[in-house]
């Protein structure tokens, strides 16, 4: 998880800190505001002026705030970051529980495309909100078989990769003034040489450092050609990547929860607002592929949903080799029970890439 801690916990003496936690588990807990009254009411040693005292000393930090002047006070953003991340104890998932998440995984069948929706349904069932898996672009793997250049009339070129599991991809591109057939043949064999059995994104880099150093044997029409063969299969728009997006209508299931309906209803307008962003969706996801496990993004943390004010937790899936697939995880209310969720969405992704490696 990547730290974004404004406040340094260690600024809180032990009574402040005990203080603390217990407003943001009961925050947690209801989804309401929560008075000292409260507190010294759940077993508490102070008394409801000694917690007053703390409490508005946490409010001056930026750690709570009072959404009305008569009520109790909640944790901010900033508040539920510091608690995330310096209090909150993760609970293990149990046996039973991952033994559920692996029989389901495995119930939905061969088809990775049911892989992930079976996933994004289980993790809207973790928070009350929307489940999402960004699915790879191909699905198990892009090792290619075999390139081919193919000239045509109209000034342009036609590559054609042919990948291992059968499937064929077609890209247009500008054919170099002048070229001839033995050229395009000689980029096809080239290509083909360096890319049979491997991903274009592992290989692309190695070829075109080779032909810039002058190593490769082909003549500079040919290398014109695989340069501009390779950048046209450079990484795909976010907007024809796979993106599922299961459970909106769990996000209503939050409003009995909180007094003030008329902005819980505000709130999720603008999330399902957000939610048909796919191209910046898709980008908040992709911000996984350099972690190591899960990323945890409170409120304001992420421009996307700044004013929904929601939370994200998400981890990457990676194939048996390590290489990053994809993404998965849930958006919901920043009151989500981190504790839980945290842990079962990372397991949702071990199993997710472990059952695709199986499959694929």
């Amino acid at each position: 998880m990547t730290a974004h801690t404004p406040f340094p916990l260690s600024e809180l003496d032990a009574r402040a800190r005990r203080i603390f936690g217990s407003v943001v588990q009961t925050y947690l807990k209801t989804g309401q505001p929560v008075g000292s009254k409260t507190l010294a009411l759940s077993g508490s040693t102070l008394s409801p002026a000694s917690i007053r005292s703390v409490m508005a000393d946490l409010t001056r930090y930026g750690l709570l705030e009072s959404p009305h002047v008569s009520a109790g006070r909640q944790p901010t953003h900033a508040g539920l970051r510091l608690y995330v991340d310096g209090l909150l104890q993760f609970g293990d998932v149990s046996k039973e529980e991952r033994a559920r998440l692996e029989s389901r995984i495995a119930a939905a069948g061969r088809a990775p495309d049911q892989v992930f929706t079976e996933a994004s349904v289980m993790l809207a069932g973790l928070a009350g909100g929307a489940g999402l898996v960004l699915a790879p672009e191909v699905p198990g793997g892009d090792a290619l078989r075999h390139v081919e250049f193919v000239g045509l009339d109209n000034g342009q070129a036609l590559v054609v990769m042919v990948h291992e599991g059968g499937r064929v991809e077609n890209r247009l591109i500008a054919r170099p003034a002048g070229l001839l057939p033995s050229s395009l043949e000689r980029a096809g064999n080239f290509l083909s040489a360096r890319l049979s059995g491997r991903r274009l994104s592992e290989a692309r880099a190695d070829i075109l450092a080779e032909i810039e150093q002058g190593r490769a044997a082909i003549d500079t029409a040919a290398a014109t050609l695989i340069t501009q063969g390779l950048a046209s299969w450079t990484e795909e728009p976010v907007k024809n990547r796979k993106l599922i997006v299961r459970g909106q209508a769990r996000l209503l299931d939050n409003l009995d929860a909180r007094t003030d309906v008329g902005a819980d209803l505000e709130r999720i307008r603008l999330l399902f607002e957000d939610l048909e962003r796919k191209e910046e969706l898709i980008a908040l996801l992709d911000q996984t592929e350099h972690a190591d496990g899960v990323r945890i993004f409170i409120g304001t943390e992420n421009p996307l949903f700044s004013l929904s004010g929601s939370s994200v937790v998400v981890a990457p899936y990676r194939d048996g080799d390590g290489r990053l697939l994809g993404a998965l995880g849930v958006i919901g209310p920043t009151r989500l029970n981190y504790g839980r969720v945290v842990p079962m969405v990372d397991l949702t992704a071990q199993l997710v890439g472990e059952t695709l490696a199986r499959k694929i």
